[in-house]
């Protein structure tokens, strides 16, 4: 008798969870300790600052500002496009079905990244690509005369934001679902116009969905590697690409100088997941 209350008392709801904690645990928690360890000790395994003395160098401080600036623009892009087109989808009267589409659409290519996005964006706006073709034959405007590089800072902006609007979509698209109608009505019986109700009051609200999200595109953009080196190789010298280099590479191979490259994106994408997270709970408030 008390053995089988003793077995009914056991958590066993809790058991559902086991294989999602061993896979954190397995692919990220022991990895990222793994790098942290590796960061501060050196080749024979002693404890060292030097690896994050080197990070200071001119080399690297360049090439995490570039990561920094390039993650923040596709990010700020990502955002106002996407916020116009759950925007549309959500207040412009589409079809049930339509935004169906659209939903899973931005689903897939949220996820669309790597070598198979290279491919595609050659594809599009390469050389020959189909719309560098049809904006030469077409309208006569030639992308690459007017200065336009694929292998450039606002080259890869444009590859990131192929997977950078669609993820914004996803994301926004909840909490201007959280809109009260009852908001827009209580600020037309008071007068307000519809400019003045979205600047007064759905902008605030939205505010910091919005800015955590910013905050959330730039740490997916901040760790993006597989495109950018499929794109341009070794020639955008950014901190995915340099920290590739350290600890894959041939000549420039320093493993633990790379494990403090990966510490070092690890702190600024956990800040910037910080950020959303602090950001989310703050938005919850007003959808609940």
């Amino acid at each position: 008798m008390r053995s089988s209350r003793l077995w009914r008392a056991l958590p066993w709801n809790g058991l559902g969870v086991l294989p999602f904690l061993l896979f954190a645990l397995l692919f990220l928690l022991l990895p990222t300790a793994n790098i942290v360890a590796g960061a501060f000790v050196d080749g024979t395994g002693s404890f060292t600052l030097k690896n994050i003395f080197n990070l200071f160098t001119p080399e690297i401080i360049n090439a995490f500002w570039l990561s920094i600036r390039l993650s923040f623009t596709s990010a700020l892009i990502g955002c106002a496009l996407g916020f116009a087109i759950a925007l549309a989808v959500v207040l412009g009267g589409l079809p049930a079905w339509l935004r169906g589409i659209v939903m899973t659409f931005s689903g897939v290519t949220s996820n669309f990244a790597g070598v198979p996005l290279a491919f595609a964006y050659v594809a599009t706006l390469g050389r020959v690509g189909f719309v560098t073709l049809l904006l030469r034959d077409w309208f006569g405007v030639n992308i690459y005369a007017l200065g336009f590089n694929m292998i450039s800072f606002w080259g890869l902006v444009a590859a990131y934001v192929f997977f950078q609007i669609p993820l914004m979509v996803l994301i926004i698209t909840p909490a201007i679902d959280g809109l009260k109608r009852e908001w827009r009505e209580a600020a037309e019986v008071l007068g307000a116009t519809g400019g003045q109700y979205w600047r007064m009051v759905a902008l605030p609200v939205l505010g910091p969905s919005l800015l955590g999200t910013l905050a959330l595109l730039f740490a997916n953009a901040f760790g993006a590697v597989a495109t950018a080196i499929a794109l341009t190789g070794s020639l955008l010298s950014i901190a995915p690409i340099l920290l590739f280099n350290q600890i894959r590479g041939d000549v420039l191979q320093d493993p633990h100088l790379g494990y403090a490259l990966a510490f070092a994106m690890i702190v600024i994408t956990g800040i910037s997941n910080a950020v959303y997270v602090v950001m989310r709970t703050r938005a919850e408030r007003w959808i609940k």
